[in-house]
């Protein structure tokens, strides 16, 4: 059974986590797939720790890796990095994991031209912009600032949704995380 590297791209806010921590804790997640972790120059949240969440560098350590070709895909978001490293995704597929990698349009774009057949694609999409912005503030980890900064990209990202294998609208948690049980598991067992 050849394993799939899934790309899962959202706007902040659209309850991507959510649903693939949900997904993980399902029998057929934990046992068949893992999130490759990325790197990040941003600090941790409250909660997050190094190796779990991110694994959290400095911004002279991440552009040491990237001149080392250490990353498949990479992008500069909110004036911070973000990129997942060769070594992460070569770990995964040598345990015999699915790879779920939770990246933006870019780094889709930059994982499907790498893994072409292997990448699988999914967009999260918010039921409307007003509930994004609901969910964001209710969050209450942004400030204002941060929080209008990402209603202007959600649009932009929102673009590109129609890029991916499949696009679900997350109107409703369990019958979101239900579709999107069900595409993982189409998609292994071919």
């Amino acid at each position: 059974m050849s394993n799939y590297i899934f790309v899962v791209s959202a706007p902040s806010g659209a309850g991507k986590s959510s649903l693939l921590k949900a997904f993980l804790n399902s029998e057929i997640g934990r046992d068949n797939f893992a999130v490759a972790v990325s790197h990040t120059t941003r600090d941790p949240r409250v909660g997050e720790e190094h190796g779990r969440e991110y694994y959290f560098t400095s911004i002279n350590d991440f552009e040491s890796l990237l001149k080392e070709d250490g990353f498949i895909e990479y992008a500069k978001v909110f004036k911070n990095y973000y990129g997942t490293s060769k070594a992460e995704i070569d770990r995964l597929l040598t345990a015999g994991k699915n790879i779920i990698l939770e990246i933006d349009w870019q780094g889709a774009e930059q994982t499907r031209a790498i893994y072409k057949d292997k990448a699988k694609s999914i967009f999260i999409l918010p039921p409307s912009l007003e509930e994004l912005r609901s969910r964001l503030e209710t969050r209450n980890t942004d400030s204002k600032e941060v929080i209008d900064h990402r209603m202007d990209e959600a649009e932009s990202e929102i673009s590109h949704a129609k890029d991916y294998d499949c696009e679900l609208i997350n109107d409703d948690f369990d019958k979101t995380l239900k579709e999107l049980m069900e595409y993982f598991s189409n998609t292994i067992k071919g």
